[in-house]
């Protein structure tokens, strides 16, 4: 699984994972048909076993006679790191039975098969940044490891940009930009694994501009497993006519481990014409100005600190429509804890040529206006690659991260909260903040049902963090997140409510705390938070194509009430 943090201080993204020639299966005479989900949708078909190993399509399924992927006990020298990496940030410890580092779809499908096969539990593993014990069970027996499965590519059978479950952001982006100088609008983490992250929804810096990288999502290569307990690999694309578009359709905002293994992505513009690569996807920005604006928390009181708040959140909701000329500022305000020092902005301007510096200064200003003090500002031009390529991880021990669409900025009574959080001494963790994404653009020209993100109408989001190194400390510091955002959102429960101030969570940043009734008292369902009105289309795309109940997690799409969860 997958999610993403980084020391500006979080990337934008995660939570597990679940990427060939398209083809279509044969129908499975037993598999619960769905009725369609979303605009435009057909039902899905699975594949029945072939006798020659292979199904009516020619998809992979698991050949007796072959080696299998390679297989990692504890006994291996390899075996702690893998089974360690990424572990949710410090605070969950899994000791699977066995690891398989996968080099193919055909590892993944074996792999599958085999556990399956053995009655065991199993995740799987991309980049290594989920933010909950998802891949870190106890329960898990088995993980399948895609960080070998790290190509990046032009398709031309299909047309469109071939990206592994294993790669990385940095690998995705250096290698769009050198070989064609297009971009796809991802997270902000170069060392984020793109399997966990696209199929969550995906956004970063350029999304104001270019929308989630799900809404570049063309097609997508799942190994899944049927009714009757076979492991295959399916592909399932965009196109209207397509019988297994509703499993395309879930990994545009499903989140990861739901129904599947993502093996491989392809990458195309909805809107990309003719057959040239470099018109496919985004044209690459030609440089950016990125730009921190830092005020120092000696200089401001209550009042001001208010200020600053509600001006950030004013601007978001002046300049978020579909094609604001400011589309191209992406900033974070950092509302770090007084211990801290400071609060700060880190921004970008990925448009320079359109406005460049004068929007960004325009851009602070606005923020800054009646706070009574200035920031200490500067910025910097350099190449997109450059800038994308910047690691902003840092080990930062346990931390928990709680997360909220914010349909309009935070009132009074909401800033109150957020400055005595962050002024209370007792807190004592060495690293906490609250802060507060732009956001809107053209990731809020898509319709709601149109892919599985269902957030299309907020202008910012906010996200908290904090972050401790013992074990022993955990209940004081997760109590201080849990109870941050009770007291923000409470006149909703304690959750952001969709379709209120806020408008629910982003799936990325999974928090178990929504599904624990003493964090979540709004009676409103932990998957209406994430999914909205989407959640009933996915329990059907989760009914026809993971009908055992074999991909599951803690928050993962619940199955057919009449679903089988062999493992436990």
């Amino acid at each position: 699984m997958s999610d993403q943090t980084g020391a500006r201080t979080f990337a934008h993204d995660t939570t597990g994972q679940e990427g060939h020639q398209p083809g279509p299966d044969a129908v499975e005479s037993d598999t619960v048909q769905p009725e369609p989900v979303g605009p435009g949708r057909g039902e899905p078909a699975s594949a029945s076993p072939d006798p020659a190993g292979q199904n009516a399509a020619g998809q992979n399924a698991v050949d007796p006679g072959s080696a299998g992927p390679e297989t990692v006990l504890p006994s291996d020298p390899r075996y702690d790191y893998l089974a360690s990496r990424g572990r949710a940030y410090g605070r969950a410890t899994g000791r699977p039975d066995r690891i398989h580092p996968v080099r193919s779809t055909d590892d993944v499908v074996a792999a599958v098969q085999r556990a399956v096969d053995d009655g065991l539990r199993l995740t799987v593993r991309s980049g290594g940044h989920c933010f909950e014990g998802f891949v870190d069970d106890p329960l898990v027996r088995v993980v399948i490891d895609t960080a070998l499965m790290n190509d990046v590519s032009y398709d031309p059978a299909m047309g469109a940009f071939a990206v592994e479950a294993g790669a990385r952001l940095g690998d995705v982006y250096r290698a769009l930009y050198i070989g064609w100088g297009v971009v796809v609008p991802a997270g902000e983490s170069p060392e984020v694994g793109a399997g966990g992250h696209i199929l969550g929804g995906g956004y970063g810096f350029l999304s104001r501009l270019h929308g989630l990288a799900a809404d570049h999502l063309h097609a997508v290569e799942v190994v899944v497993v049927d009714a009757s307990g076979r492991a295959r690999a399916v592909v399932a694309t965009r196109a209207a006519d397509d019988p297994h578009r509703d499993l395309w359709w879930a990994h545009t905002g499903g989140g990861g481990g739901n129904f599947g293994v993502v093996t491989r992505y392809w990458l195309r513009s909805p809107e990309a014409t003719g057959t040239d690569p470099a018109r496919l996807l985004p044209a690459a920005p030609r440089a950016v100005d990125s730009f921190p604006a830092t005020w120092a928390w000696s200089e401001l009181d209550a009042a001001s600190f208010a200020r600053l708040v509600r001006n950030f959140g004013d601007w978001c909701e002046r300049h978020s429509d579909t094609d604001t000329p400011h589309a191209g500022i992406f900033a974070t305000f950092y509302l770090n804890a007084r211990s801290l020092g400071q609060v700060q902005i880190v921004g970008q301007h990925l448009s320079p040529e359109n406005g460049g510096e004068a929007l960004v200064r325009e851009f602070v200003a606005a923020v800054g206006a009646g706070v009574g003090t200035a920031p200490v500002f500067e910025t910097r031009r350099q190449s997109w690659l450059g800038f994308a390529l910047t690691s902003f991880d840092s080990e930062m021990g346990r931390i928990k991260i709680k997360d909220a669409f914010l349909r309009r900025g935070f009132d009074d009574r909401q800033i109150a909260v957020l400055h005595r959080y962050l002024t209370d001494a007792s807190t004592g963790a060495p690293f906490s903040t609250i802060a507060l994404d732009t956001y809107g653009g053209r990731v809020n020209a898509v319709a709601e049902d149109a892919t599985a993100s269902a957030q299309r109408d907020s202008p910012l989001r906010t996200w908290a963090i904090i972050a401790w190194p013992e074990p022993e400390e955990d209940e004081q510091h997760l109590g201080w997140a849990r109870a941050l955002f009770r007291e923000l959102f409470t006149d909703t429960g304690g959750v952001p409510a969709p379709r209120t101030g806020a408008d629910g969570t982003f799936v990325n940043h999974p928090d178990t705390d929504y599904a624990d009734p003493r964090w979540n008292t709004s009676g409103i369902p932990w998957p209406t938070l994430y999914y909205k009105d989407n959640y009933p289309a996915l329990r059907r795309v989760k009914a026809a194509w993971d009908p055992r109940n074999v991909f599951r997690h803690a928050l993962s799409v619940e199955p057919a009430a009449d679903a089988v969860a062999p493992g436990e």
